[in-house]
């Protein structure tokens, strides 16, 4: 044990007589993986260093967890409530097999009295700790408000959009029994060659419109154009009205010519009022249909961004591309009131990782945040993802402002702001390096010019599983 003290900074500057006399004052003790080292509101009665594996404190607050930090080789722990006079404020627990030094609450103020450089390091850590509990509980009410608003709009919109879609279903059912009639009676009146023909530009018409993209404004005025010109020239009343739904159904006038030769002329114009009206029906259901998903896209989006309904604190295999994806979901309308466009440029064989989606969708929203309010409008951002040997990486970067060099030193400190008073409290990059580096022991970088700015992030594919 004697010849490990030199390496713990905490008693880097002691004499070697000095450490011997800490040595006889402690103990060790190791623990096993999941084993509980103490329980949150028990009294506090050591003081603890890691020699070896990894300690997590988890707050529990009406019934949610919260992890408060993580300890691994060398560094120190349980002077806060020591100090405080309180219990335990959470709880502690081995992720993995670990070996403490400890000390109980007499010898710790023994050495609190003794050794200057060892207090003023201890009180120095504290008050660091307190800043860093104060954030995260911060950012703990922001997620209980968001968790509860998600619950709440999921069961507010999932009912009646769930109706609107059965709706939309019997609806359709209906349009196409009543179809199925009325083409009876149409093909009643058409030989086998001419109900052959019909049906093919029916059943063109349907699968084209239901796999249409949107035309460019330009080409669509071009085309209704000329539709409207083909059924002015034979006589067909309502031009105006049918052209815009024939090319929603990809009808183009060398169908017409086809179709017209075949069919006899009455006959021609009740088949193509007839198709105009199927087409139309298809559509209107296809943009209620849409609608439907987008309300049920985005209740999905809410509930996974705030992870709703699991325990909280709980890593898991994660899906970062789902998490990045369900972020622009959430902040799609600051994009679109600013014009601005996102590029993201995946890697689609980048794993799940370990990790706790809950914060890691805090750190998504706080970067893409910061890169929407850099761009005064009409600007780009983009999303990269690739893999590099053992861990995952996701770029985020903007054509935005741009970080001034004077400053860019201290943009991970807690409380420093640069946005006018109101509009931040300084927490958002000091959560993001918490939760990149002391939560998921990744690495976080920014580089940045002005007119680009670049966050790298790099986050390990599998970390420690309890």
């Amino acid at each position: 044990m004697l010849e490990v003290l030199p390496q713990i900074p905490l008693f880097q500057e002691l004499e070697n007589t000095e450490k011997y006399k800490i040595f006889q004052i402690g103990h060790q003790i190791s623990l096993s993986s999941g084993e509980i080292l103490f329980k949150q509101n028990e009294p506090a009665t050591h003081f603890y260093i890691v020699l070896e594996g990894q300690i997590q404190i988890i707050q529990k607050v009406e019934e949610q967890e919260i992890l408060i930090g993580t300890y691994s080789n060398n560094q120190f722990f349980g002077e806060v409530p020591l100090l405080a006079g309180t219990p335990h404020l959470a709880s502690g627990k081995a992720v993995i097999y670990s070996v403490l030094y400890c000390f109980d609450e007499k010898d710790f103020w023994q050495i609190m009295l003794t050794f200057p450089c060892i207090r003023k390091k201890i009180i120095g850590f504290m008050a660091n700790r307190m800043q860093e509990l104060q954030t995260i509980s911060l950012h703990h009410e922001k997620m209980i408000a968001l968790g509860t608003l998600a619950a709440g709009l999921a069961h507010e919109l999932n009912n009646p959009a769930s109706a609107v879609q059965g709706a939309v279903g019997l609806l359709n059912e209906t349009i196409n029994n009543r179809n199925t009639l009325a083409s009876k009676a149409i093909t009643e009146a058409l030989d086998p060659k001419q109900l052959e023909s019909f049906l093919n530009l029916k059943n063109y018409a349907v699968k084209y419109a239901s796999n249409a993209l949107c035309l460019e404004p330009l080409k669509q005025i071009e085309w209704e154009d000329e539709l409207t010109n083909w059924l002015d020239t034979h006589q067909v009343d309502n031009s105006w009205k049918l052209a815009p739904n024939l090319v929603i159904g990809g009808i183009k006038v060398e169908h017409l010519e086809k179709i017209s030769q075949e069919l006899p002329t009455q006959t021609f114009k009740d088949v193509l009022v007839w198709l105009e009206a199927i087409i139309n029906e298809f559509n209107m259901l296809n943009v209620l249909q849409q609608g439907i998903i987008r309300i049920s896209d985005i209740i999905t989006a809410v509930k996974s961004y705030s992870f709703v309904e699991q325990t909280p604190y709980k890593k898991k295999d994660v899906d970062l591309h789902a998490c990045l994806e369900n972020t622009l979901i959430i902040l799609s309308f600051k994009l679109k009131k600013k014009n601005i466009s996102v590029i993201c440029n995946y890697d689609h064989q980048l794993p799940f990782i370990y990790a706790d989606g809950n914060s890691l969708n805090q750190v998504w929203t706080n970067l893409i945040d910061n890169a929407i309010d850099a761009i005064n409008t009409k600007g780009t951002i983009w999303i990269r993802t690739a893999v590099e040997k053992n861990y995952v990486i996701v770029e985020i970067a903007d054509n935005g402002s741009g970080i001034p060099p004077e400053i860019q030193s201290r943009i991970f400190e807690p409380f420093f702001t640069t946005k006018e008073v109101g509009k931040g409290m300084g927490l958002g990059l000091d959560l993001v390096y918490k939760i990149v580096v002391n939560e998921h022991k990744g690495t976080i970088r920014c580089l940045s010019e002005p007119g680009y700015t670049s966050f790298l992030i790099h986050l390990p594919i599998s970390e420690f599983r309890s």
